[in-house]
């Protein structure tokens, strides 16, 4: 499995509950989950295959910020 990590401007439990809903319609073998508590909003996905391009479009296509956290 590989892991990546994303700085993200979601602050609020439901956003990301829907966030992750979406993300794994586009991923359904991933585990994904936020750290709201973080102080850079950490949504950790892990899966076989990550597309972090595709995990940036959705959360922009929802008005949020990401980028991959190196």
């Amino acid at each position: 499995m590989i892991v990546e990590v994303f700085k993200t401007n979601v602050n609020e439990v439901e956003p990301s509950e829907i966030l992750i809903r979406q993300l794994l319609d586009h991923f359904p073998e991933s585990r994904i989950n936020f750290d709201l508590e973080d102080c850079d909003k950490i949504l950790r996905v892990e899966a076989k295959a990550i597309i972090s391009k595709k995990i940036i479009e959705v959360l922009n296509a929802n008005g949020y910020s990401c980028e991959v956290l190196l």
